[in-house]
């Protein structure tokens, strides 16, 4: 979910495969089109991929593809308002003592063992976002979005400001360095590990050691 350029991971493509011989009445549409879409996006390129033949390539059609998504950008975002609910939720659900940095660090922690069950998927899609600045800077949207939705429960737990920004915004640092950490193969820790990591190194520096 970061914007650094990572190489591709050598069984990337072969990991997203699609039947083409199934046909156009089979269920699971959206599936469909987000696997085709970034399999053609790894194989072309985003600018050179087309809505049809991301359709064409899930055995679909145009018009079942605009029903799904609003254009072929939005295939690599449209679970943006799911994690950001997820991250929400679990923010809130953090015990009270918790302090604020440890409270956001949980909320990611738990996000990136929900990515970590879908890594190689998850590296596919940085992989296309690093090659194409339009969708790194949807990416930045995505985040600011993120830090702003944070910061909102954070308040609602009664932290106050600045600690509510600093808290939020310090955690989707944390998250984003961590992640470049993990898709760039930096790591071979599993995501939520790299997140803990990434936050004692964020806590030394403060701490000045």
């Amino acid at each position: 979910m970061s914007v650094a350029v990572i190489t591709i991971h050598p069984m990337s493509v072969a990991a997203v495969k699609y039947d083409r011989g199934m046909g156009r009445w089979e269920p699971n549409a959206r599936g469909r089109l987000e696997r085709a879409a970034l399999e053609l996006y790894l194989e072309r390129g985003f600018d050179q991929t087309t809505v049809a033949q991301i359709a064409a390539r899930a055995g679909l059609t145009e018009r079942t593809f605009f029903r799904h998504f609003a254009d072929k950008r939005e295939v690599l975002f449209a679970g943006a308002v799911g994690l950001q609910e997820f991250l929400v939720r679990t923010l809130a659900s953090t015990p009270d003592s918790a302090a604020p940095i440890d409270a956001v660090a949980a909320a990611f922690e738990a996000a990136g063992a929900l990515l970590q069950e879908r890594r190689d998927y998850a590296w596919q899609r940085q992989a296309v976002i690093a090659a194409n600045a339009e969708l790194q800077e949807r990416e930045l949207i995505k985040l600011a979005a993120l830090a702003s939705a944070m910061t909102d429960t954070l308040r609602q737990r009664g932290v106050t400001d600045p600690a509510a920004s600093l808290a939020a915004e310090a955690g989707i640092a944390v998250f984003k360095i961590a992640f470049e950490r993990w898709a760039g193969g930096t790591s071979q820790a599993d995501l939520p590990q790299v997140i803990r990591e990434s936050l004692d190194e964020l806590k030394a520096v403060t701490a000045g050691k």
